[in-house]
């Protein structure tokens, strides 16, 4: 792979010598700005309330714009997006629309059904298909449904709706494929899925984010009729763009501007609000203004098709920076087939062409819709505190509310979402899950994306990572170190060679991180981590991110094994330099050091429970003895991960670590003090790990027992164990209970629209199997276990992980009835022609059935399926 370089590669090759190695357009743009923190300018905080979804294509943004299947530029100065109506709904449809928190019976959730087709990192080529129904969108169905099933009953959904039974929807797909970086083609095809004729009514929209209301402009940008067929949008940063449409009979112009009647109850001094094609298109309000207006920041062409059944029409458009005389040449539908083709060749050279096209389709559409999660995140924290959005003002609840104590973060970049509907906002550990993947597309966007959220103006200055914008003090899991070298690793394996000084730069940044781990979460000195809920939401009996009342403290397995697994990496980390720079050879280690006492702590510190043979979260009470919390959960499985082989050749270059490791083993063995599972292989190899061999027999037991831990789909969050024998504890006379709940979450805890209490997890699998597959990397045949437990099979622990990984890439691939395990009771509508190749790529999976649940576009680290396929792949090479 080293010496491959395909037309996309070239262009990434110049984009990595760029500051940000970002292409100036891409699928910035949003798809829900409303509902967020940024835009929330309440009393209390309640976002969702604060600007509905009924609000949004009335009311201008102030952190953002968003749209349907979109672009936008870097800083989002210039949107582009579709629009659509098909003569019956009551709002024209500009963006996706979903539940929000207090609407739905699992939480948020996006009700809408969308794809991403392709895409590749430069943008050169993206393609995004969305499915609009011929028959009044069921709005209100699916809000009175959903308000009125309770959380034991699943999400009513629109393909619970009816809607779409017959096929009476349309097709449409937007594609995009550049000339050059600042000349983008565009081409809608609208396709009538069913058998008779249907109107529909198309406007392509180009409009200016309002940054004036910001105050971040001195001068209004402005969209300005240039001839029939084109208008000029100027902009004092970004200079001009033009874009070219064909003929249309009509075209109209509006401002980015509040319909404050709608909003406020105070009457607009123009017609013109943003709002203002709405009025026009389905309240016939106002079309004469709108289309006499010769400017404006907002622009769309109006185009009004009745479309055959089966047949399709195309719309045609450019947006460039240059002014063109000709910019539909007979040969222009060839961009798009000459851009496809190059995104063939750059996929066919990052993955293997041998893998079956079920597979490679999988993968494809993974890595589509992990690109297409990049988005513009704007958010000045201070400013948005001290500031009112002209329909609030600046009130105290405000200014001592949420995130007060993040003032200096001030973040206005491209950023991978986690789903850019459902959680339109960075999460600091779901972002290091994104950068994997993403390691294997763009390298360099990866290691950017790593670096920028270790960059002063997010990382707080005491060394605290910023969670999500919901609560930026809650705390993630601290796996960026684990990250970084992921990343680090698989881009070595497609060069031949490691960027040793990006491991430096985020080293330096990752040490300042740790120390604020070990000064906060270490309340009582004795290397027993705590950390809240961890970003596993409810898989505790209680909030764990709670004040605990009395005397009491929480010591957490996984706080403590997360800790274990950073000192290692980072121990990892620095070996790795010091093979180029032996000016690290002391903070490896130190961190070696660190390792240990953290390993003593976690295994006689009272989290391993002998008799059920499993690590717990222990409540620590004043004057009494702990009470271990003895819930079977990948909380006791976090220990797993910290893993590491050192081979004998680090020791020869690094006399120091040696001798310093070798003194260290020597002293805690003579005094008896606890000493790590450090075991040697033919003396070529040292494992490190926080389970001794026994323990880890242990763990495994459970972990591969299908009526605990192991589903058809892969592990579960929550043993199944529980499903018949509830975990129940008494804390200052309240009861807590949890049980085995393998769907959406039952659950009031963080919202309720997440669930940790036995759904299959992708990222989580994605570290059990890279933790297992070290292991058997370093033991080999030496130790079998039973996979699964009671099948009489003897698997050594590299053929676990591959089972592992069968079973997790199971739920995306068709089975022997061409149905995905993931679409579940859905499968009757990707079974229809046109339909089959379409994979959604889920927050997470049904414990027992596979289906998926949770945000529908979480492409983010469920794309980690992808590499997971290549590294399945890339096994299979090796015993051949």
């Amino acid at each position: 792979m080293k010496n491959i370089m395909t037309a996309e590669h070239k262009r990434l090759a110049e984009n990595a010598i760029k500051e940000i190695p970002l292409e100036q357009w891409g699928p910035y743009l949003s798809e829900r700005q409303w509902g967020t923190v940024r835009e929330d300018y309440s009393m209390y905080g309640d976002a969702w309330n604060y600007f509905p979804y009924d609000h949004a294509h009335s009311r201008a943004y102030l952190w953002g714009e968003d749209g349907l299947g979109g672009i936008s530029d870097y800083f989002q100065n210039l949107c582009f997006a579709v629009a659509l109506w098909n003569g019956k709904d009551p709002i024209l449809k500009e963006r996706l629309f979903g539940l929000g928190n207090n609407e739905g019976n699992h939480g948020e959730d996006v009700k809408e059904l969308y794809y991403y087709i392709d895409n590749i990192p430069s943008h050169f080529y993206m393609e995004y298909l969305y499915k609009y129904p011929q028959q009044e969108f069921p709005y209100e169905d699916l809000k009175s449904e959903n308000r009125s099933r309770s959380k034991d009953e699943p999400e009513y959904e629109i393909l619970d709706t009816g809607i779409f039974n017959d096929n009476q929807y349309f097709d449409v797909t937007v594609t995009y494929a550049k000339q050059d970086s600042e000349d983008i083609y565009i081409k809608i095809n609208i396709h009538n899925r069913y058998s008779k004729s249907a109107n529909i009514t198309v406007l392509p929209t180009l409009w200016f984010y309002n940054r004036l209301s910001n105050r971040q402009l001195a001068e209004k940008p402005v969209i300005t009729r240039n001839n029939k067929t084109s208008v000029k949008a100027s902009h004092e940063k970004m200079g001009s763009y033009y874009l070219y449409f064909q003929p249309a009979k009509v075209s109209m112009f509006t401002e980015n501007e509040t319909n404050t009647e709608v909003i406020k109850g105070i009457r607009n001094a123009t017609p013109f609000v943003k709002d203002a094609f709405h009025n026009a298109i389905v309240k016939k309000k106002h079309v004469a203004a709108l289309r006499k207006k010769k400017s404006g920041t907002k622009f769309a062409p109006v185009y009004n098709y009745d479309i055959d059944g089966g047949e399709t029409k195309t719309i045609y458009l450019r947006l460039c920076n240059k002014e063109l005389k000709k910019p539909f040449e007979k040969e222009f539908e060839n961009i798009f087939t000459k851009r496809k083709a190059e995104a063939d060749d750059f996929y066919k050279a990052i993955l293997s062409s041998d893998i079956s096209e079920e597979m490679l389709g999988i993968q494809r559409q993974a890595m589509a819709g992990l690109l297409w999660s990049k988005q513009y995140y704007h958010y000045d924290v201070e400013r948005w505190l001290s500031t009112g959005d002209g329909i609030t003002e600046v009130n105290p609840g405000k200014l001592s509310g949420r995130n007060n104590e993040w003032k200096h973060l001030k973040n206005q970049d491209i950023i991978l979402m986690p789903d850019k509907w459902e959680y339109p906002w960075y999460a600091a550990w779901d972002l290091a899950f994104h950068c994997i993947p993403m390691a294997r597309l763009d390298p360099e966007f990866a290691k950017h994306q790593l670096l920028l959220i270790m960059r002063e103006w997010y990382m707080k200055p005491d060394g605290q990572l910023p969670a999500y914008e919901w609560h930026f003090s809650d705390v993630n899991p601290p796996v960026h170190a684990w990250a970084a070298l992921q990343v680090y690793r698989v881009e070595k394996s497609m060069k031949g060679e490691g960027d040793v000084l990006f491991l430096k730069k985020i080293f330096h940044k990752l040490i300042i991180n740790f120390t604020w781990w070990i000064n906060r979460k270490d309340a009582a000195g004795n290397n027993i981590f705590q950390g809240g809920f961890l970003g596993l939401d409810n898989i505790g009996v209680f909030n764990r991110s709670i004040e605990m009342p009395g005397e009491m403290r929480l010591e957490q397995a996984d706080g403590t094994s997360w800790m274990g697994m950073y000192a290692l990496n980072m121990m990892e980390m620095a070996l790795e330099i010091s093979m180029h720079d032996k000016s690290f050879e002391d903070t490896a280690t130190k961190f070696f050091e660190h390792f240990v006492l953290i390993a003593e702590a976690l295994n006689q510190h009272g989290l391993w429970n002998d008799e059920d043979k499993f690590f717990y979260d222990s409540l620590t009470v004043f004057h009494s003895h702990p009470i271990q919390l003895r819930i079977q959960s990948i909380v006791g499985l976090t220990t797993l991960f910290a893993v590491a082989i050192i081979e004998n050749k680090v020791f020869d270059h690094l006399p120091d670590f040696k001798k310093r490791s070798t003194w260290l083993e020597k002293y805690r063995i003579k005094n008896k003090r606890f000493w790590p599972n450090e075991e040697h292989t033919g003396g070529e190899k040292t494992l490190l790990s926080l389970v001794q061999q026994e323990k880890l027999k242990n763990i495994l037991e459970r972990l591969l027992n299908e009526d605990e831990f192991l589903s058809p789909g892969g592990i579960r969050a929550l043993s199944k164990y529980h499903e018949n024998d509830p975990y129940s504890v008494t804390i200052d006379n309240v009861d807590y209970t949890i049980q085995y709940d393998p769907g959406d979450s039952t659950s009031n805890l963080f919202g309720g629209n997440s669930n940790w209490r036995g759904p299959v997890w992708v990222p989580i699998n994605y570290l059990i199997i890279q933790s297992i597959r070290k292991y058997g990397e370093f033991y080999g045949d030496s130790l079998l276990v039973e996979c699964p437990v009671g099948s009489g099979k003897q698997m050594n622990l590299q053929q676990v992980a591959d089972e592992l990984t069968r079973r997790v890439v199971s739920l995306f691939e068709k089975d022997s009835q061409q149905k995905r395990r993931l679409h579940g009771k859905y499968n009757w509508f990707y079974e229809q022609p046109g339909n089959e190749h379409l994979v959604l790529f889920y927050e997470y999976f049904h414990g027992d059935d596979g289906n998926g649940l949770g945000a529908s576009h979480q492409t983010g680290w469920t794309s980690l399926v992808a590499q997971l396929i290549s590294e399945l792949h890339e096994r299979k090479i090796q015993l051949t």
